[in-house]
């Protein structure tokens, strides 16, 4: 039995596979399973009330999850899936409410990962429900992982099977747009931009930042926590230009930073994630983890560029900032 079909077989049975995406790599259990889904939180650690993003196969499992599904979503499937896209829609009456929150919407993406997608379609032919819940495969609230290594590091034997497909190629989640509502809101930025999602809707999408009118009354989505994504070691973000003398500063009263830069330096503990945008997502998380395992009193970050082309890295390193306490 090869690993493809045991994690079939482990998912038929209630339990949980780590999956590789090319977001992140997610916690996967059989959607359709409210007991199943209840170790996906009870193995993160994970609000009752927080939703999960139902993976499918193909964009022709849609019925089986959303109803009243407007043409803009079936647009925007056409245009990104298999991809790093979640879309909200109206849920069927009959998707657990373990899956939705308790809400009357559900998250549904197709994976662009080879692996996951072939999951996906074992897990469909063998009877399965054609839909794999998998948030990301971490600690609630800490760092996403982009390689089988850090599923193990975060979850131990928590989870009964980890299908390993190497780096995450994305390396951040997903965008997520709600449809559910009328106009579409991007509740979580990500990959796939504003301008892209523009372009394929011809209209801009609402921005439903945390905190305005359109977001009190937008779904509960993953990853919209204000503090997420987080190292223990604090962080805080740094303007380029003040950031070696803030460096420097904190070494004379006796702190050791570790700094997130765009481009290398000379420093031990200084690592670079990249000066072009889908670069540094790609290496973001891969490179808290590492700078969290130095024992650093402070994880300084150079702020990187104010663009669009940024807009879901300065999401993911504020949410970290919030979260970071500085207490495992």
């Amino acid at each position: 039995m090869d690993e493809l079909e045991r994690a079939v077989l482990l998912l038929r049975a209630g339990e949980l596979v780590a999956i590789p995406t090319e977001t992140v790599y997610g916690l996967g259990a059989d959607a359709a399973n409210p007991a199943a889904v209840a170790r996906i939180f009870a193995a993160k650690g994970r609000p009752a009330d927080h939703p999960l993003i139902v993976h499918i196969p193909d964009a022709g499992h849609l019925e089986r999850w959303a109803r009243d599904i407007p043409p803009a979503a079936r647009a925007l499937a056409a245009a990104f899936w298999p991809g790093p896209l979640t879309l909200i829609l109206k849920r069927q009456p009959t998707v657990p409410d373990a899956v939705t929150g308790g809400q009357d919407t559900v998250g549904l993406r197709v994976p662009g990962h080879p692996l996951a997608r072939a999951l996906l379609a074992a897990f469909a032919a063998a009877g399965g429900s054609g839909g794999i819940a998998a948030p990301s495969a971490n600690r609630f609230g800490r760092i996403s992982p982009t390689s089988a290594d850090h599923v193990r590091e975060e979850l131990g034997d928590k989870v009964a099977l980890i299908l390993d497909g190497g780096p995450c190629a994305v390396g951040i989640e997903s965008t997520i747009v709600d449809l559910s509502r009328g106009a579409p809101a991007i509740l979580r930025p990500g990959a796939i931009t504003a301008a892209q999602i523009a372009a394929v809707l011809q209209g801009a999408p609402v921005d439903a930042d945390t905190g305005n009118a359109a977001a009190a009354a937008a779904p509960r989505v993953s990853g919209s926590l204000e503090a997420h994504y987080a190292p223990v070691t604090p962080i805080r973000l740094v303007a380029p230009a003040d950031l070696e003398t803030t460096a420097q500063a904190l070494r004379a009263r006796g702190q050791r930073p570790a700094l997130l830069t765009l481009m290398p330096g000379a420093d031990d503990d200084r690592l670079a994630a990249g000066a072009d945008a889908a670069a540094y997502a790609h290496n973001l998380y891969a490179a808290l983890r590492q700078l969290d395992h130095l024992g650093a009193d402070l994880i300084l970050v150079e702020t990187p560029p104010a663009t669009e082309a940024w807009q879901a890295v300065h999401d993911r390193l504020g949410r970290a900032a919030a979260g970071a306490t500085g207490k495992p």
